[in-house]
């Protein structure tokens, strides 16, 4: 790390402490929860006085383990709060059964004396679920974006890297952590702090709330071809109502030979190969993060005939539907 500079930079604040309430919900992911702190505790260092402070709370008050199997020790339950903290919920994998009715209550309670609140990681579930995104803008881990946007159609659920509406926040995951927090520090005391911050975390690439979390599809791919990406794009976005190749190819001006010929010469597979392997991933998601039925998941997978999608689920991933349900091999993940 460089040195500390010799005169700290002039605040555009007051000043004014700022304190953080960590909750770790069970199987937290690391990268959210160290990303956050640090940035504030970088910012105490740049600005040479303690602008903000923190503590760590967890249902129970004992120890939480992140998903990396790692275990902390929190200092409290889960008591009651100033009006003026700002609470960080990280969230990880499981997150539904890390969602307890206690948490649940508890946000709720908090809410209600107007706090901010900010969902770190898949914790923007537990927001959702507490009814504290209702009629807002979120975001959340692209992976488990799909089940999120069926189970809570109130929410405005977008791809951006983190959201700041009103006092809910939200962030996709991962450093994600650190875009939001630099947007905290700028504008509780400037951008020049909020630079020194990022330069001493060697992150080069502030991203903001216009920023998309996922790779261009060109990067994903590993293809830089504008019309295959074009059509793998208008794929992702008819997951439910599938769209036949032959409109795919018209729409970008090919024929459907033609689109045949440049899927197997990038991807190895056809247009519909393709196609179906993006619905079966999303049926994946669906069945693993959420409650539906397996004939409502065919259905928001383009399937019309449960039995073609047990066909089709079974031939792809060697599993039924029904016995997926059941399985605890695939989470969330961040």
């Amino acid at each position: 790390m460089q040195a500390k500079p010799e005169a700290p930079p002039e605040l555009t604040s007051d000043g004014k402490h700022r304190r953080f309430t960590f909750v770790l919900l069970d199987q937290f992911t690391l990268l959210c929860f160290s990303a956050a702190m640090e940035s504030l505790r970088i910012a105490n260092r740049m600005a040479g006085q303690e602008l903000y402070s923190w503590n760590v709370l967890g249902e129970g008050g004992d120890t939480v383990t992140c998903s990396a199997g790692t275990v902390f020790q929190v200092e409290s339950d889960l008591n009651e709060l100033q009006r003026d903290d700002t609470i960080m919920l990280c969230g990880g994998i499981e997150v539904q059964k890390a969602t307890t009715k206690r948490v649940l209550s508890w946000l709720r309670r908090e809410s209600r004396k107007g706090l901010t609140i900010a969902g770190l990681c898949t914790a923007s579930y537990t927001l959702a679920k507490a009814g504290l995104l209702d009629g807002k803008r979120a975001t959340i881990h692209w992976e488990n974006s799909d089940s999120f946007a069926e189970e809570f159609e109130e929410v405005d659920l977008t791809k951006s890297v983190f959201v700041i509406d009103g006092n809910r926040m939200s962030t996709a995951g991962g450093t994600s952590s650190i875009d939001l927090m630099l947007k905290i520090i700028a504008e509780d005391h400037g951008e020049e702090l909020a630079n020194m911050v990022a330069d001493q975390l060697i992150y080069s690439s502030i991203r903001t709330d216009q920023d998309v979390q996922r790779l261009s599809i060109p990067t994903r791919i590993g293809v830089r071809h504008p019309k295959l990406s074009m059509v793998i794009q208008m794929m992702e976005k008819h997951i439910e109502e599938p769209i036949s190749p032959s409109i795919l190819a018209e729409d970008v001006g090919m024929s459907t030979r033609q689109l045949e010929r440049l899927f197997r010469r990038y991807l190895n597979r056809s247009p519909k190969r393709y196609y179906m392997e993006l619905r079966l991933q999303k049926a994946r998601n669906l069945l693993m993060q959420t409650d539906m039925s397996v004939i409502n998941v065919a259905l928001a997978c383009g399937f019309a005939s449960p039995s073609h999608f047990s066909k089709c689920y079974r031939a792809h991933y060697d599993t039924t539907p029904y016995r997926e349900r059941g399985s605890k091999g695939a989470r969330q993940v961040t």
